[in-house]
């Protein structure tokens, strides 16, 4: 069977919604109104916190397939203002937001046990202000949402493969930027991370066999695998992670907007990032790299994500080991390109029927676990009770 990135069909359910006269559709998303109409058409659990759990009405699966997110519509106004990752986040929801991916990991594991069959992922995307301003393909709601999805492997080999130039999955030209230029460096910066549950994981044990996905990304085994999601150790690692990231991005990019620039204001790890980064030759070699292309070529630079975007998940390899992986860049419109898996999106309300009592069968146990955790309150819809 031949291997790589695979398109999948995943009909959904047109969503009623009426974009006010004079609004783009990306510009209604980031409204109040819109995060309103997901709530009550979709919601299905919220607390205290601001963490709303719902149904994907524009799915990636329709096997299992939710998201959360931080409702800061109507607290926060200023799209620009609201937080957007999950070092942003204050630590009393992070701790809420951190039990909650633990549950669903957890269900969707015992729902689903046989690596070989089924293909588990969660995880979050930065949704900040990365594109350029006068780009079309903004951000839709800027809020910080993660996302738990499964696909069927046996549908994933019988799905077309995809053009392996998809944008969505070659990220644009940074990922291999960082991968030409300076895979050492990064690599060397990540190793500098004194970690106890998260092992550094050769790349071919992190990919997936059907797609040969992730390619060229740092990953790490979680030791201990489910186990360790219940730890508050692990989540602070993981954030570590994100937070190396960060730095690594903004002093990479803070070098290609400003030769020899001070390292960010208020950087996570500022030894290492003057030892490991501001001191090395490849990582500003390949700034000045950039630097001189953006000076030269006016759509290069406007293609330049100058604030940091990324793709953080933590999924399940085909020999059943839980794997953390960060991407370096992410202008692709669906965290699971990651993993190889390009989503073709189709309406047919038919079809979605048909999946619908499954899946919701499901998301509605996932929210009872939720509920009986006091993590939350049920939300209900025309399609569902409050439980």
């Amino acid at each position: 069977m031949p291997t790589g990135p695979r398109v999948i069909a995943t009909p959904y359910r047109p969503i009623p919604l009426v974009v006010p006269d004079g609004m783009k559709p990306n510009e209604f998303f980031n409204s109040a109104e819109n995060l309103a109409d997901l709530m009550h058409n979709n919601g299905l659990l919220r607390n205290p916190e601001g963490l709303l759990l719902y149904r994907k009405a524009l799915g990636h699966s329709n096997l299992f397939d939710c998201s959360i997110i931080y409702n800061t519509s109507t607290s926060i106004l200023d799209p620009l203002g609201r937080p957007v990752r999950r070092t942003q986040v204050p630590e009393p929801v992070r701790n809420v937001w951190n039990r909650m991916n633990q549950i669903v990991i957890a269900f969707m594991l015992e729902r689903y046990p046989d690596p070989a069959a089924h293909l588990v992922l969660a995880g979050e995307a930065s949704l900040d202000a990365t594109w350029p301003l006068s780009s079309p393909g903004v951000p839709s709601i800027r809020m910080l949402h993660n996302h738990f999805i499964v696909f069927d492997k046996a549908a994933l080999a019988a799905a077309p493969l995809a053009d392996p130039n998809n944008p969505n999955l070659t990220d644009g030209g940074q990922h291999s930027l960082f991968q030409a230029y300076m895979h050492d460096v990064y690599q060397a910066f990540f190793d500098a991370f004194d970690f106890d549950l998260l092992i550094p994981c050769p790349a071919q044990a992190s990919r997936v066999g059907l797609t040969s996905y992730p390619q060229g990304l740092p990953s790490w085994e979680i030791r201990n695998g489910a186990a360790a999601l219940k730890e508050v150790r692990f989540w602070q690692e993981y954030d570590t992670i994100l937070k190396g990231f960060l730095d690594f991005y903004r002093t990479f990019f803070g070098q290609v907007s400003t030769r020899n620039s001070p390292p960010p204001h208020d950087i996570h790890f500022p030894r290492l990032v003057e030892e490991k980064l501001l001191f090395d030759n490849d990582f500003l070699k390949a700034a000045k790299m950039v630097r001189d292309q953006c000076i030269r070529e006016a759509k290069y630079a406007n293609l330049i994500r100058w604030q940091p975007a990324f793709k953080q998940l933590i999924y399940r390899n085909d020999d059943g080991k839980l794997i953390v992986t960060i991407s370096q860049n992410s202008i692709g419109n669906a965290i699971t390109e990651l993993l190889g898996v390009v989503v073709n999106r189709q309406p047919d309300a038919e079809a979605y029927a048909r999946d619908e009592p499954a899946l919701l069968e499901q998301l509605l146990e996932v929210r009872r676990r939720l509920a009986a955790a006091d993590l939350g309150d049920g939300i209900a819809t025309a399609h569902w009770s409050a439980g």
